[in-house]
C-alpha cells in the first residue's frame, strides 16, 4: 500500500499526507450520515461543548458517558450570552464521538477497509485496536482551536503505538483552520498523559518540553479524500476557523495489541464490546 518513501518520511517526520485516499461518493455518505445524526440530536440531551482548555475539568458526564457510545458536542462559541444557539444546530456542533466506527453501519463501512488495514500494517500496526472516532465539524466562524497536544497522551500504552488516521473530507486551508505540526517532533517526549479513575479525569504533567511555535511549526492543507497519518507522540494542532468555509474531517486513534494499553486510559472496552481491527 505505502511505498518505501512514504515509510520512510514518516518514520523520519511523524506523519505522511496519502493524496486521494477515500473516493467521493464515500465522503458523500458519511457526511450525509453525520447531518443525520445532528438532525436527531435533541440539545436538551446536553449542551456540553468541546474545548481543550483545561480537558481535565470540561470533562463532564456526556463526555465520559460518550467513550464507547456516539454523542454530539457543541462548539465552545456555539452559545449567546442569553444561553441560546447563536445559529442553526447544524452549523453549531463541534463533532461526533467517539465509536461511531462499531456502532453506526455507514461509519462502520467507511473504517473497515482492507486498504486502510493495508495502510496501517505498513505504518507498523501489526495487530491494530481502533479505540475511537470523531467527525469533526469545525465550523466557519465559529470553529474552535485544538490546542498543541500529543495523542498519546488520551491513548497511552507501553511502548507507544498510537496512530491518527485523519481523513479530509472537505479542502483543509490555512483559512479554515488545518492542521499544523512539528516535524520530527514525534522523537521528542510524552509530555502529558489524561487519566481516568472511574469519573474522575487529572491530566498528569509529565515534561516540561515547550510545544512547537513559528519557527518550527508547519501547516498540513488536505484536499478532500486525502489522509494525513500521524504518530501518537507528534505535536499537531488547530486554529479556530474564522472564514466562512466548514472543515470537516474524521479521525481515528489505533494502538498496537502487541503494546500494553493503559488501564487509566479514558476509552476501555470488555468482553462485551471487544476493542476490534480494521477487520
Amino acid at each position: 500500500m505505502l511505498t518505501p518513501e512514504q515509510r520512510d518520511r514518516f518514520q523520519r517526520d511523524g506523519y505522511i499526507v496519502i493524496p486521494n485516499f477515500k473516493p467521493a461518493d464515500e465522503i458523500a455518505r458519511l457526511r450525509a450520515r453525520a447531518g443525520e445524526i445532528v438532525d436527531a440530536f435533541d440539545p436538551a440531551e446536553s449542551r456540553a461543548i468541546f474545548t481543550t482548555r483545561d480537558q481535565a475539568r470540561a470533562s463532564d458526564a456526556w463526555f465520559l458517558g460518550s467513550d464507547n457510545t456516539i454523542r454530539c458536542f457543541f462548539e465552545e462559541e456555539a452559545f449567546g450570552p442569553d444561553g441560546q444557539l447563536k445559529q442553526a444546530k447544524a452549523l453549531s456542533i463541534n463533532k461526533i464521538g467517539h465509536a461511531m466506527h462499531d456502532l453506526d453501519p455507514v461509519f462502520k463501512a467507511f473504517t473497515h477497509d482492507a486498504k486502510l488495514a493495508a495502510a496501517a500494517r505498513d505504518l507498523g500496526l501489526e495487530q491494530p485496536q481502533i479505540w475511537q472516532s470523531m467527525y469533526i465539524f469545525k465550523q466557519p466562524g465559529i470553529g474552535g482551536e485544538v490546542r498543541w497536544h500529543q495523542d498519546a497522551t488520551f491513548f497511552d500504552s507501553t511502548p507507544i503505538s498510537v496512530t491518527t488516521f485523519w481523513f479530509a473530507l472537505e479542502d483543509a486551508t490555512i483559512e479554515n483552520g488545518c492542521l499544523w505540526v512539528e516535524p520530527g517532533g514525534h522523537r521528542g517526549p510524552l509530555r502529558e498523559r489524561f487519566l481516568r479513575d472511574g469519573d474522575a479525569i487529572t491530566m498528569e504533567k509529565l515534561d516540561s518540553t515547550p510545544w512547537p511555535d513559528d519557527s518550527t511549526a508547519v501547516p498540513l492543507e488536505a484536499k478532500a479524500g486525502d489522509l494525513v497519518c500521524f504518530h501518537g507522540l507528534l505535536p499537531h494542532y488547530s486554529a479556530p476557523n474564522r472564514s466562512p468555509v466548514s472543515r470537516h474531517a474524521f479521525t481515528l486513534h489505533v494502538t498496537d495489541a502487541r503494546t500494553a494499553y493503559s488501564p487509566r486510559n479514558w476509552i476501555q472496552r470488555d468482553a462485551d464490546f471487544p476493542v476490534r481491527g480494521f477487520d
